[in-house]
C-alpha cells in the first residue's frame, strides 16, 4: 500500500507565504512525477506545478514566479513554497504522484489541505 500524508496548510494573509509538504509512504519503486493540484470552491481541480525524478518542473500561468515546487527524493517528499500570496489562491491543495512499484505504475492523490488567504 501507499500512502500519500500532506501538510502545511492554514490560513495567511494576502502578501504572505506558506510551505507545504506531501510525504510518499509505502511499497515504492521511485516516482517519476510529482505534482501539486488545487480545488476552489466550485471550481475545477487544476494542476498548480510538477517536478519529474530529475527536478524539471512547470507551472500554471497563475502561479509562476510566486510558488517554487521542489523534491526530496531520499524522503519520496515534494514541497510547494508559497510566496506573494493571493485571496484567488485560496483552495483546498492536493498532492498526486506517478508511484512504480511491484504493481507498476500508479497513480495516487493525497487527502488535501486546505490553503485559505484572508485578511
Amino acid at each position: 500500500q501507499v500512502q500519500l500524508v500532506e501538510s502545511g496548510g492554514g490560513l495567511v494573509q494576502p502578501g504572505g507565504s506558506l510551505r507545504l509538504s506531501c510525504a510518499a509512504s509505502g511499497s515504492i519503486i521511485s516516482i517519476p512525477q510529482m505534482r501539486w493540484y488545487r480545488q476552489a470552491p466550485g471550481k475545477q481541480r487544476e494542476l498548480v506545478a510538477a517536478i519529474s525524478h530529475h527536478g524539471d518542473t512547470n507551472y500554471a500561468d497563475s502561479v509562476k514566479g510566486r510558488f517554487t515546487i521542489s523534491r526530496d527524493n531520499a524522503k519520496n517528499t515534494v514541497y510547494l513554497q508559497m510566496n506573494s500570496l493571493k485571496p484567488e489562491d485560496t483552495a483546498v491543495y492536493y498532492c498526486n504522484d506517478d508511484i512504480r512499484n511491484q504493481r507498476g505504475l500508479i497513480n495516487y492523490w493525497g487527502q488535501g489541505t486546505q490553503v485559505t488567504v484572508s485578511s
